[in-house]
């Protein structure tokens, strides 16, 4: 990149800015509304009515509602399209199923649902984005703006798809962002590779013969052959997966017989649980293994045990072309020393990964803070910081601008 063009990315990236930046108090209000007012996946009516409105009041040029059932899409066309290159940027809309703890002004007005895991932030960043890129329309090509429905737990990255969302609505590339209450307000994590892991949910049926808890000789007790399983299933991850594979095993919740019933051996027990990876392989391994080691250690015991495999969410894999392209813009916008390039990934799932197996892509973190308070996702006490609203929207726009530049002919022209 010559020093003429690095200077023209860092102006840019200040004007987009300091546009957002005065539209700050806007922004922070309509977060604030869709906080008060949380919707589940594929119940995001409100939610759906407000992002239309907005987008139509900023002056993109469509907006097409219903696309995955509640999912909104709006289509913003630069000053020239001459270049044939379209952008996707996506915000995830849906709460979750939880009873707000705080106090503030603009807690959940339903019960028991709130915005614990920051969309209806990112939902306003992207209402920004929108806003910013329909004014100054400086790039070559066309932004589509997905406001996705359903993403805790609903899929619906894969209800969009299958909705005919990249038929429709063509992305050479797509982008996604996720507040991060561990990083730094103004921080911005990106890397290549495994972001979030795939989500898998196991359930485990043991089946025994019950009795009299006074002549366990008379039974076969499937509580003692879930002892040995949560013991031996343990062994899968540390005997089984290399250990510069990351893997989790964990079981989360058992049922069986009845806690009034002391004396009574129960005929059948249930395991359920999760199951975390980054690589098929390593995803087709596990099952594979579970499947084996339940029922043999069942069989050892005289019962017998079935395990019930459901793939969930896939893990969330930046392209690296389109991650290296991200950091570059995110340190334009806050500098080197803002960018970090090597954070963890989670074992937590996202279904921006469906997405990510349609089109090269990359999803990110944009620090918030609030971890050191115990106000991590997903917490009853959490609430998105709003004096990042700016920045995230300006991160949006700017990924569109600097992958669809206009060229210098088209640029003189305005």
């Amino acid at each position: 990149m010559n020093a003429v063009a690095e200077t023209g990315h860092y102006l840019g990236a200040s004007r987009a800015l300091r546009a957002l930046r005065a539209w700050h108090s806007e922004l922070t209000e309509i977060r604030r509304t869709l906080h008060a007012q949380p919707e589940l996946g594929f119940e995001e009516h409100f939610t759906a009515e407000l992002v239309a409105r907005e987008l139509a009041r900023c002056g993109v040029d469509v907006v097409h509602r219903g696309i995955g059932k509640t999912g909104v899409v709006g289509v913003i066309r630069g000053r020239s399209t001459l270049s044939g290159r379209a952008i996707g940027l996506r915000a995830d809309m849906d709460a979750l199923p939880m009873a707000e703890a705080g106090e503030h002004a603009w807690r959940s007005q339903r019960p028991g649902m709130m915005h614990a895991c920051g969309h209806d932030g990112h939902t306003a960043m992207l209402l920004g984005a929108a806003r910013h890129l329909a004014a100054s329309r400086e790039f070559d090509g066309t932004v589509h703006l997905i406001f996705q429905p359903g993403e805790e737990g609903f899929a619906g990255a894969r209800s969009m798809i299958q909705d005919g969302l990249f038929e429709r609505f063509p992305c050479d590339a797509v982008y996604a962002l996720h507040n991060w209450p561990a990083l730094e307000p103004g921080q911005i994590a990106v890397r290549p590779g495994p972001m979030m892991a795939a989500s898998d949910r196991i359930t485990i049926r043991i089946h025994g013969h019950g009795g009299h808890g006074a002549h366990p000789y008379m039974t076969i007790d499937p509580v003692l052959v879930a002892g040995h399983l949560i013991t031996a299933i343990q062994s899968i991850v540390s005997r089984n997966v290399k250990a510069v594979d990351s893997a989790v095993i964990s079981l989360c919740a058992m049922q069986a017989g009845d806690l009034r019933a002391m004396s009574v051996i129960p005929h059948e027990a249930t395991l359920v649980g999760t199951v975390r990876t980054f690589r098929p392989e390593v995803q087709q391994a596990i099952e594979t293994r579970l499947r084996t080691l339940i029922e043999s250690v069942a069989a050892g015991f005289g019962a017998r045990a079935e395990l019930e495999y459901q793939r969930g969410y896939p893990a969330t894999v930046n392209s690296e072309a389109e991650s290296i392209f991200a950091a570059q813009v995110a340190r334009e916008l806050v500098g080197e020393a803002q960018v970090v390039t090597n954070l963890e990934p989670s074992m937590g799932s996202e279904d921006f990964a469906f997405m990510l197996l349609e089109r090269p892509g990359a999803y990110f973190r944009l620090g918030q803070g609030g971890a050191s308070a115990g106000r991590f996702l997903h917490n009853t006490c959490y609430d998105f910081n709003d004096e990042v609203l700016p920045l995230g929207a300006a991160l949006f726009a700017r990924l569109a601008e600097r992958a669809m530049p206009l060229s210098v002919s088209v640029e003189g022209q305005g």
